[in-house]
Protein backbone atom coordinates (compact mmCIF):
# COMPACT_ATOMS: atom_id res chain seq x y z
CA UNK A 1 0.00 0.00 0.00
CA UNK A 2 1.31 3.44 -0.93
CA UNK A 3 2.22 5.60 2.04
CA UNK A 4 -0.17 8.60 2.32
CA UNK A 5 1.39 11.99 1.59
CA UNK A 6 1.84 14.67 4.19
CA UNK A 7 -1.04 17.15 4.26
CA UNK A 8 -1.20 20.94 4.25
CA UNK A 9 -4.25 23.10 4.91
CA UNK A 10 -4.08 26.42 3.06
CA UNK A 11 -6.31 29.31 4.15
CA UNK A 12 -6.02 32.16 1.64
CA UNK A 13 -7.55 34.13 -1.20
CA UNK A 14 -7.83 33.16 -4.85
CA UNK A 15 -5.71 35.00 -7.44
CA UNK A 16 -7.23 34.90 -10.92
CA UNK A 17 -3.77 35.31 -12.48
CA UNK A 18 -2.53 32.25 -10.52
CA UNK A 19 0.60 34.15 -9.59
CA UNK A 20 -0.11 34.40 -5.88
CA UNK A 21 -2.72 33.23 -3.39
CA UNK A 22 -4.19 29.75 -3.35
CA UNK A 23 -3.03 28.97 -6.86
CA UNK A 24 0.62 29.68 -6.06
CA UNK A 25 0.25 27.74 -2.81
CA UNK A 26 -1.16 24.71 -4.59
CA UNK A 27 1.60 24.73 -7.22
CA UNK A 28 4.24 24.94 -4.50
CA UNK A 29 2.77 22.16 -2.37
CA UNK A 30 2.36 19.85 -5.34
CA UNK A 31 5.94 20.39 -6.47
CA UNK A 32 7.16 19.55 -2.96
CA UNK A 33 5.11 16.36 -2.73
CA UNK A 34 2.61 17.61 -0.13
CA UNK A 35 -1.16 17.16 -0.51
CA UNK A 36 -2.86 20.54 -0.07
CA UNK A 37 -6.45 21.33 0.83
CA UNK A 38 -7.73 24.86 0.35
CA UNK A 39 -9.99 27.19 2.29
CA UNK A 40 -11.03 30.11 0.09
CA UNK A 41 -11.34 33.39 1.98
CA UNK A 42 -11.76 35.71 -0.99
CA UNK A 43 -12.02 35.75 -4.76
CA UNK A 44 -9.88 38.46 -6.31
CA UNK A 45 -9.82 39.80 -9.85
CA UNK A 46 -6.15 40.50 -10.40
CA UNK A 47 -3.42 40.27 -12.96
CA UNK A 48 0.29 40.98 -13.03
CA UNK A 49 -0.40 44.72 -12.74
CA UNK A 50 -2.53 44.72 -9.60
CA UNK A 51 -5.74 43.83 -7.79
CA UNK A 52 -8.86 45.13 -9.54
CA UNK A 53 -11.70 43.71 -7.41
CA UNK A 54 -12.19 41.62 -4.27
CA UNK A 55 -15.20 39.52 -3.27
CA UNK A 56 -15.06 38.14 0.29
CA UNK A 57 -16.42 34.69 1.10
CA UNK A 58 -18.96 34.69 3.97
CA UNK A 59 -17.23 34.01 7.28
CA UNK A 60 -19.46 31.04 8.09
CA UNK A 61 -18.47 29.39 4.79
CA UNK A 62 -14.79 29.94 5.57
CA UNK A 63 -15.22 28.25 8.94
CA UNK A 64 -17.21 25.41 7.38
CA UNK A 65 -14.40 24.78 4.88
CA UNK A 66 -11.84 24.54 7.69
CA UNK A 67 -13.99 22.16 9.70
CA UNK A 68 -14.65 19.97 6.66
CA UNK A 69 -10.95 19.76 5.76
CA UNK A 70 -9.71 19.03 9.26
CA UNK A 71 -12.61 16.73 10.10
CA UNK A 72 -11.95 14.30 7.27
CA UNK A 73 -8.56 14.37 5.50
CA UNK A 74 -6.85 16.30 8.28
CA UNK A 75 -3.55 18.16 8.08
CA UNK A 76 0.07 18.05 9.23
CA UNK A 77 0.57 21.83 8.96
CA UNK A 78 -1.43 24.96 8.21
CA UNK A 79 -0.63 28.06 6.16
CA UNK A 80 -2.68 31.26 6.43
CA UNK A 81 -2.48 34.00 3.83
CA UNK A 82 -5.09 36.62 2.88
CA UNK A 83 -8.01 36.87 5.30
CA UNK A 84 -9.83 39.91 3.98
CA UNK A 85 -11.93 41.02 6.95
CA UNK A 86 -12.31 40.91 10.70
CA UNK A 87 -15.27 38.56 10.38
CA UNK A 88 -13.20 36.07 8.39
CA UNK A 89 -10.16 36.44 10.65
CA UNK A 90 -12.37 35.75 13.66
CA UNK A 91 -13.94 32.72 12.01
CA UNK A 92 -10.49 31.30 11.23
CA UNK A 93 -9.30 31.90 14.78
CA UNK A 94 -12.45 30.23 16.16
CA UNK A 95 -12.12 27.22 13.85
CA UNK A 96 -8.48 26.70 14.87
CA UNK A 97 -9.08 27.10 18.61
CA UNK A 98 -7.54 24.12 20.42
CA UNK A 99 -5.66 23.03 17.32
CA UNK A 100 -1.90 22.67 17.84
CA UNK A 101 -0.72 21.93 14.29
CA UNK A 102 2.32 23.96 13.15
CA UNK A 103 0.97 27.14 11.60
CA UNK A 104 2.76 29.51 9.23
CA UNK A 105 1.08 32.91 9.14
CA UNK A 106 1.82 35.12 6.15
CA UNK A 107 0.20 38.40 7.23
CA UNK A 108 -1.31 40.12 4.20
CA UNK A 109 -2.69 43.53 5.21
CA UNK A 110 -2.06 44.87 1.69
CA UNK A 111 -1.11 43.59 -1.74
CA UNK A 112 2.28 44.20 -3.32
CA UNK A 113 0.57 46.80 -5.53
CA UNK A 114 -0.75 48.63 -2.44
CA UNK A 115 -4.38 47.43 -2.31
CA UNK A 116 -5.68 47.00 1.25
CA UNK A 117 -6.57 43.34 1.80
CA UNK A 118 -7.51 43.40 5.49
CA UNK A 119 -9.64 45.85 7.47
CA UNK A 120 -8.78 47.34 10.86
CA UNK A 121 -10.80 44.75 12.78
CA UNK A 122 -9.00 42.01 10.86
CA UNK A 123 -5.61 43.47 11.72
CA UNK A 124 -6.63 43.61 15.38
CA UNK A 125 -7.62 39.91 15.34
CA UNK A 126 -4.43 39.07 13.45
CA UNK A 127 -2.45 40.67 16.27
CA UNK A 128 -4.47 39.38 19.23
CA UNK A 129 -5.42 35.85 18.16
CA UNK A 130 -3.50 34.59 15.12
CA UNK A 131 0.04 35.90 15.57
CA UNK A 132 0.25 34.32 19.06
CA UNK A 133 -1.11 31.05 17.62
CA UNK A 134 1.44 30.82 14.79
CA UNK A 135 4.68 28.88 14.94
CA UNK A 136 6.08 31.33 12.40
CA UNK A 137 5.02 34.77 11.17
CA UNK A 138 6.47 35.84 7.80
CA UNK A 139 6.08 39.60 7.21
CA UNK A 140 7.86 41.43 4.41
CA UNK A 141 9.25 44.86 5.23
CA UNK A 142 6.07 46.91 4.50
CA UNK A 143 3.90 44.34 6.30
CA UNK A 144 6.10 44.51 9.38
CA UNK A 145 5.84 48.28 9.37
CA UNK A 146 2.05 48.11 8.95
CA UNK A 147 1.70 45.68 11.88
CA UNK A 148 4.19 47.01 14.45
CA UNK A 149 5.07 50.47 13.16
CA UNK A 150 8.74 49.69 12.53
CA UNK A 151 10.38 49.27 9.12
CA UNK A 152 13.01 46.55 9.73
CA UNK A 153 15.45 47.77 7.07
CA UNK A 154 18.51 47.89 9.34
CA UNK A 155 19.85 45.47 11.93
CA UNK A 156 18.82 47.74 14.80
CA UNK A 157 15.33 48.33 13.40
CA UNK A 158 14.89 44.61 12.74
CA UNK A 159 15.69 43.76 16.35
CA UNK A 160 13.22 46.39 17.54
CA UNK A 161 10.57 45.01 15.20
CA UNK A 162 11.27 41.49 16.47
CA UNK A 163 10.71 42.70 20.04
CA UNK A 164 7.46 44.37 18.99
CA UNK A 165 6.25 41.15 17.38
CA UNK A 166 7.28 39.22 20.50
CA UNK A 167 5.10 41.54 22.57
CA UNK A 168 2.20 40.48 20.34
CA UNK A 169 2.98 36.87 21.22
CA UNK A 170 4.95 35.89 18.12
CA UNK A 171 7.15 32.87 18.79
CA UNK A 172 9.30 33.02 15.65
CA UNK A 173 9.47 35.69 12.93
CA UNK A 174 10.88 35.58 9.43
CA UNK A 175 11.51 39.06 8.05
CA UNK A 176 11.44 38.76 4.25
CA UNK A 177 13.89 41.03 2.48
CA UNK A 178 12.55 41.05 -1.06
CA UNK A 179 11.34 44.65 -0.69
CA UNK A 180 14.76 45.78 0.52
CA UNK A 181 17.59 47.27 -1.49
CA UNK A 182 21.13 46.18 -2.24
CA UNK A 183 22.73 43.40 -4.20
CA UNK A 184 21.60 40.65 -1.83
CA UNK A 185 18.13 39.52 -0.78
CA UNK A 186 18.28 38.89 2.95
CA UNK A 187 15.63 36.93 4.87
CA UNK A 188 16.20 36.98 8.62
CA UNK A 189 14.73 34.31 10.88
CA UNK A 190 14.41 35.29 14.54
CA UNK A 191 13.98 32.01 16.39
CA UNK A 192 14.46 31.67 20.14
CA UNK A 193 16.10 35.08 20.24
CA UNK A 194 18.71 33.99 17.69
CA UNK A 195 19.01 35.52 14.22
CA UNK A 196 19.70 33.28 11.23
CA UNK A 197 20.32 34.98 7.89
CA UNK A 198 19.47 33.50 4.50
CA UNK A 199 20.98 35.43 1.60
CA UNK A 200 20.89 35.19 -2.18
CA UNK A 201 21.95 37.55 -4.98
CA UNK A 202 19.10 39.85 -5.95
CA UNK A 203 17.79 38.88 -9.37
CA UNK A 204 17.13 41.62 -11.91
CA UNK A 205 13.58 40.71 -12.89
CA UNK A 206 10.05 42.05 -12.69
CA UNK A 207 8.62 38.56 -12.32
CA UNK A 208 8.27 38.18 -8.57
CA UNK A 209 4.48 37.97 -8.14
CA UNK A 210 3.65 35.54 -5.36
CA UNK A 211 7.08 35.24 -3.75
CA UNK A 212 5.68 35.75 -0.25
CA UNK A 213 2.90 33.19 -0.71
CA UNK A 214 5.32 30.71 -2.22
CA UNK A 215 7.89 31.15 0.56
CA UNK A 216 5.38 30.71 3.39
CA UNK A 217 3.83 27.67 1.73
CA UNK A 218 7.21 26.05 1.08
CA UNK A 219 8.07 26.52 4.76
CA UNK A 220 4.74 25.03 5.82
CA UNK A 221 5.38 22.06 3.51
CA UNK A 222 8.77 21.54 5.15
CA UNK A 223 7.13 21.55 8.58
CA UNK A 224 4.50 19.07 7.38
CA UNK A 225 7.33 16.83 6.19
CA UNK A 226 8.89 16.92 9.66
CA UNK A 227 11.72 19.39 9.07
CA UNK A 228 12.93 21.64 11.86
CA UNK A 229 11.98 25.29 11.36
CA UNK A 230 15.43 26.64 10.37
CA UNK A 231 15.88 23.86 7.82
CA UNK A 232 12.39 24.41 6.42
CA UNK A 233 13.16 28.12 6.02
CA UNK A 234 16.54 27.43 4.40
CA UNK A 235 14.99 25.11 1.82
CA UNK A 236 12.08 27.46 1.18
CA UNK A 237 14.42 30.42 0.61
CA UNK A 238 16.35 28.39 -1.97
CA UNK A 239 13.09 27.19 -3.55
CA UNK A 240 11.85 30.75 -4.10
CA UNK A 241 15.15 31.89 -5.62
CA UNK A 242 15.01 29.02 -8.10
CA UNK A 243 11.34 29.73 -8.83
CA UNK A 244 12.24 33.34 -9.68
CA UNK A 245 14.99 32.11 -12.00
CA UNK A 246 12.48 29.87 -13.76
CA UNK A 247 9.75 32.51 -14.11
CA UNK A 248 7.99 32.06 -17.47
CA UNK A 249 7.91 35.78 -18.23
CA UNK A 250 4.14 36.15 -18.44
CA UNK A 251 2.11 39.34 -18.22
CA UNK A 252 2.85 43.03 -18.56
CA UNK A 253 3.64 43.65 -14.90
CA UNK A 254 5.04 41.55 -12.06
CA UNK A 255 4.68 38.07 -13.53
CA UNK A 256 4.29 34.69 -11.80
CA UNK A 257 7.11 32.45 -10.65
CA UNK A 258 8.13 29.15 -12.13
CA UNK A 259 8.70 25.91 -10.25
CA UNK A 260 11.43 25.94 -7.62
CA UNK A 261 12.50 22.30 -8.01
Amino acid sequence: MTKPPKRLLIIAGSDSSAGAGLQADLKTAQSLGVYAQTVVTAVTAQDTRGVHAVHLVPAEIVRAQIEAALGDIGADAIKIGMLGSGAIAGAVADALRGNDLPLVLDPVPLSSSGTMLLDEKGIAILKSRLIPRALLVTPNLPEAQALVGILPDTGHALRNAAQAFALLGAVNILFKGGHGTGAMVRDVLVCGGKETIFESPRQDTAHTHGTGCTLATAIACGLALGEALPEAVRKAHAYVQEAIRRAPGLGGGSGPLGCGV
